[in-house]
């Protein structure tokens, strides 16, 4: 079957809206290329590279954002509507970076193999560690290892803002822990937590092809017992409380679920949220503080932070 890529030349700030706007237009997946996300540091003789090191050697310095849309009648409309979104993006007081939008003709077994010589093993936290079903690695003692398939829906734990969820989820879920996911894209949080010893995990997303294969990578990783997935709108379809809610979506969407977690959380529980561009900080910590929640944990890399919060001392929830 032939497919049509459609690529576009933005800014990291700008990648959530740019995936927003080709999902809008129907492309079932899309596929991020960060130069910053492709540059690790090994601190450790024994960690491996996600990451081919050809990928660093494009010469635009922004980052690529590509969606697949299949040959159809109204194919035209939907690249030139792409396009008339794309233009608008300053109007969310971000950057769009050169937003030059591309196309170019595709078989889908080309595409949907293509990316898999670019996913090796990685450790990325104390213990977790990350590798997709056709790679081999050697286990240590106390690896905790998550087997990844991402499918269609990228996200393998490359992204600054997957690798402080692992690290705080490493830090505060604690054996018979129930964690709620929110925006769980391929179920590496979800996967993460049930390892970790929750003893009940839910996934939410709002994607169908995010919530297909997340639900495969909890099956394979034999966690389906304690792991449920569901789609729907952040926390619009679970019940009861959390010790856990993680959520690694981006700052807006975070503020607005700041407003709804302290119903959904225990009074001893933790809010993880990452996705935040720095300049987003303030806004969030202000949202979380409205709302009766106060940081206790923060962490930064690149240009994303992760902040935990709790009740603040003395609050109704507290």
């Amino acid at each position: 079957m032939k497919w049509i890529e459609v690529q576009i030349k933005t800014t990291t700030e700008a990648v959530e809206v740019v995936s927003n706007i080709l999902y809008e237009a129907g492309v079932g997946g899309v596929v991020i290329e960060d130069p910053n996300d492709l540059i690790f540091q090994n601190k450790n003789e024994g960690d491996w590279d996600y990451i081919d090191p050809t990928l660093v050697e494009q010469n635009f310095e922004g980052v690529i954002v590509k969606g697949y849309l299949p040959e159809s009648e109204d194919l035209i409309d939907k690249i030139e509507l792409i396009k008339q979104n794309v233009e608008k993006i300053p109007q969310y007081n971000l950057d769009k970076g050169l937003g030059e939008v591309t196309t170019s003709e595709v078989y889908e077994k080309d595409w949907a193999n293509s990316w898999k010589k670019y996913y090796k093993p990685k450790k990325i936290g104390e213990k977790i560690v990350v590798k997709p079903s056709w790679e081999s690695y050697e286990k240590k003692s106390d690896d905790i290892v998550i087997e990844l398939d991402p499918g269609m829906a990228f996200g393998t734990g490359t992204h600054e803002t997957t690798i402080m969820c692992i690290k705080k989820l490493e830090k505060y879920v604690h054996q018979h822990d129930i964690v709620f996911d929110i925006g769980c894209g391929t179920g590496i949080l979800s996967i993460a937590a049930a390892k970790l010893g929750a003893i009940s995990t839910i996934g939410i997303d709002l994607d169908e092809v995010s919530v297909k294969v997340a639900k495969e990578n909890v099956r394979k990783n034999g966690v389906a017992n304690t792991v449920q997935i569901r789609k729907g709108n952040l926390l619009d379809v679970v019940d009861g409380k959390a010790n856990v809610i993680v959520a690694n979506i981006i700052a807006e969407v975070i503020i607005k679920l700041a407003e709804v977690v302290p119903k959904f959380l225990l009074e001893d529980g933790v809010f993880i949220a990452s996705g935040i561009i720095l300049d987003k900080i303030k806004d969030v910590k202000a949202a979380l503080d409205k709302n009766g929640l106060e940081v206790i944990d923060e962490m930064k890399m690149g240009e994303w932070a992760c902040l935990v919060s709790r009740f603040k001392e003395g609050s109704e929830n507290a």
